[in-house]
């Protein structure tokens, strides 16, 4: 199993339509044939040292294998959402893993 987990950071001055807009954008990626699973989220209220919740948004997919990974990321869905909302986003970091029992 590959998960494609990325952290989203708004750019200052983003509207609630903005925000809301941004989230339907993230939450049509979940629609791709290619994703198993996923979840959108925002940082949850735990508050620890090591925890870091600078981020607005995070996207976690999971994908049977590498091949289907690469079918997402030239998904029409996926360029629409990257067309439709790199306007929102000052920063983005993207964590692909792979779970070893999974494999």
């Amino acid at each position: 199993m590959v998960n494609h987990c990325v952290l989203f950071w708004a750019k200052e001055g983003l509207s609630d339509d903005d925000r809301d807009d941004f989230e339907v954008g993230l939450r049509s990626l979940l629609e791709i044939p290619s994703v198993v699973e996923g979840s959108v989220g925002v940082p949850a209220a735990t508050d620890r040292p090591s925890v870091d919740r600078s981020y607005a948004f995070a996207l976690l997919l999971k994908f049977h294998d590498i091949a289907a990974h690469d079918t997402y990321q030239v998904d029409p869905v996926h360029k629409a959402f990257h067309e439709r909302c790199v306007k929102y986003w000052s920063k983005a970091i993207v964590y692909d893993f792979v779970d070893p029992i999974a494999r």
